[in-house]
């Protein structure tokens, strides 16, 4: 079982409750020794005098604030924790706030609380039951290991959640960091009805267990095929940025394919009219099967977001980074391909 990372007293009003903090999160990242490259030698890190180049002991070690080149302010650690503020250990909650409100910028870590014994149950489950039903925040501060902590207290199914927020200084405003920033004219016409068609076919219920960090596992398996000495097959290039001259085109493929992969109808755009995409993907105007309709000249005739459509339906590697003409190479080299295959089998 757990144990407890911190424990205090939850406040609000005259109401408090004895609580435990516990860690919410775990990390499941590859974690790698670093070695001398040719050997097997651990490569230690060691707090050394940067003059002297000796190692010192931990409790030779002292906080130094530099308030000018070369010139230190020294703290001793007991002097931080005399000052540390909330020393009673105790998570006062000096306003409930609409949680919605709350930008997720703002989130950091997430920790479970939980009562300290069966008699305060009841207690911790009224402030749970409070916040569930007005969908608020309790807005708390509290100290662990030095450090003060602006918090949220919301509730989950059946336990409270603390979330660790930044404090205001600490979010940058996007306006004064970011280079470049849409104005206000963007986002409109029919390019904005695509987006929302698009966001809408790709909408789904959220449910984390879908969700894995492939990275992760590809770090596992490059790590288990040098084991055994196999091939390291790499991963492609990342595709090239969308062209905002085939913005359009690109959005009409997308759709396409995202309403093909959900099941939902796919034969008329959202004005209403009938989509280019619309035409049948795997055969050409007459109606000839695709291997006759495949032709140079016959994807020619095709928008660059039907040769898109196309190329994903036979599955072309690298068909989002490819231009209009290469588009017509891939797919003019893949039928070829198949129908060489075809004859060989029969």
């Amino acid at each position: 079982m757990a144990r407890a990372i911190w424990t205090g007293v939850i406040t609000f009003g005259l109401v408090s409750v004895p609580v435990g903090l516990f860690t919410a999160t775990e990390d499941h990242t590859v974690h790698f020794h670093h070695l001398q490259r040719g050997t097997s030698d651990r490569i230690r890190n060691r707090r050394v005098n940067e003059r002297t180049g000796k190692e010192v002991d931990s409790e030779d070690i002292v906080k130094g604030y530099e308030v000018a080149d070369g010139e230190y302010v020294v703290v001793e650690p007991e002097e931080l924790d005399e000052i540390a503020p909330g020393r009673s250990r105790t998570l006062d909650i000096s306003d409930f706030v609409d949680l919605d409100a709350i930008d997720p910028v703002y989130f950091g870590r997430s920790y479970y609380l939980a009562p300290r014994g069966e008699e305060y149950l009841k207690v911790y489950g009224l402030l749970r039951a409070a916040l569930a039903e007005r969908g608020k925040a309790g807005i708390a501060t509290f100290v662990m290991r030095n450090r003060q902590y602006l918090t949220a207290i919301r509730a989950e199914d059946k336990v409270l959640v603390l979330q660790t927020l930044h404090w205001s200084d600490e979010v940058r405003d996007p306006v004064d960091e970011l280079p470049e920033l849409p104005s206000g004219r963007v986002g409109k016409g029919k390019e904005l009805d695509s987006a929302l068609a698009l966001v809408d076919a790709l909408t789904s219920p959220w449910e984390p267990d879908r969700y894995s960090d492939t990275y992760q596992e590809k770090v596992r398996e490059l790590v288990r095929a040098k084991a055994e000495g196999e091939e390291v097959v790499q991963e492609e290039e990342a595709p090239k940025a969308t062209d905002v001259v085939d913005l359009m085109e690109v959005l009409e493929a997308s759709l396409s394919q995202a309403r093909g992969k959900s099941g939902k109808p796919s034969g008329s755009s959202t004005s209403g009219k009938p989509s280019k995409s619309s035409k049948p993907s795997r055969s050409g105007k007459s109606g000839k099967p695709a291997s006759e309709a495949d032709s140079a000249s016959s994807l020619q005739e095709l928008t660059k977001a039907e040769l898109y459509e196309r190329a994903a339906d036979q599955d072309v590697p690298g068909r989002s980074k490819m231009t209009r003409e290469e588009l017509v190479e891939a797919l003019t080299r893949t039928q070829k391909g198949r129908g060489r295959r075809r004859k060989r089998a029969a």
